[in-house]
């Protein structure tokens, strides 16, 4: 058997997320599909982590097992040849057997663009957040470095619980957990390497940049959402602490709209 690692660039809005669902058009489920009229057997596709409906990949990584003998390269046209346009593989090649796209994640990137123009082109509005109302840069960019070390980040994680992004993440978590005898609240624990937020005058563009260990569900949007609050005036950079130590979703601004977010990089 081969271990196939894919590079991969997708549109989102018109999936309903990473993840197969029944009778739902997913990422994941186009490139089984692709992957199993290629190769003629049926893969299971390991992604990097889990993009929610209409979020966007410009570098997501996934690997499968196969023993077709098509060459790596070969594979990058056959499965571009069978996707939808809104998916490319952009890279295949061929890994150690013991490479796993999610469980061997090192960091992760995600860029989320805020247009403050007052027309949204139409050639943008699927990848960033219309808002073209006056907002604090520089409160924002302030409380966005707030976020930077390790933190429980409970108030920021989707209403539902402490689902991950990263499911790899979380199992590496829980097992640390359990061989060092530490509370459940360890799971919604994150190190973020890097946060940062910049204006782009020429374009009337913010961008929000983050860098980590993983991300809960909803994470990187609903920080997003917060220094939204923040350059309106509503939440100030102080209270940022406040609410991570308060471990409430209640406290955090709303979840920042999906089409935003676009997932960068990967390290290993």
């Amino acid at each position: 058997m081969r271990n196939i690692r894919l590079t991969l660039a997708y549109d989102g809005t018109d999936f309903h997320g990473w993840q197969r669902q029944p009778n739902q058009p997913t990422i994941q489920g186009c490139l089984e599909a692709a992957i199993e009229r290629v190769t003629r057997t049926t893969s299971r596709l390991w992604g990097s982590g889990r993009t929610d409906a209409g979020v966007h990949a410009s570098h997501q990584v996934a690997n499968f097992k196969t023993d077709c003998p098509i060459p790596s390269t070969n594979l990058v046209k056959a499965l571009n040849d069978l996707l939808p346009p809104g998916i490319r593989v952009k890279e295949a090649v061929e890994v150690s057997q013991d490479f796993h796209a999610r469980y061997h994640v090192k960091s992760k990137t995600y860029r989320y663009r805020i247009l403050q123009a007052p027309v949204c082109s139409p050639f943008l509005w699927r990848f960033v957040w219309h808002y073209p109302f006056a907002l604090d840069a520089e409160a924002m960019a302030e409380a966005a470095r707030l976020f930077e070390g390790e933190h429980d980040f409970t108030s920021f994680a989707a209403a539902e619980g402490n689902r991950s992004q990263e499911p790899g993440v979380r199992s590496q978590n829980s097992e640390f957990r359990i061989q060092n005898h530490e509370p459940a609240e360890r799971e919604m624990r994150r190190k973020i390497f890097i946060s940062r937020l910049v204006r782009r005058p020429r374009t009337s563009m913010l961008i929000y940049e983050v860098r980590g260990s993983g991300f809960l569900h909803h994470m990187v949007r609903n920080i997003v959402g917060t220094l939204v609050e923040v350059g309106r005036g509503r939440l100030t950079p102080a209270d940022i602490p406040r609410i991570l130590e308060a471990r409430h979703r209640t406290l955090a601004g709303p979840t920042a709209p999906a089409q935003g977010l676009c997932l960068v990089k990967i390290e290993y």
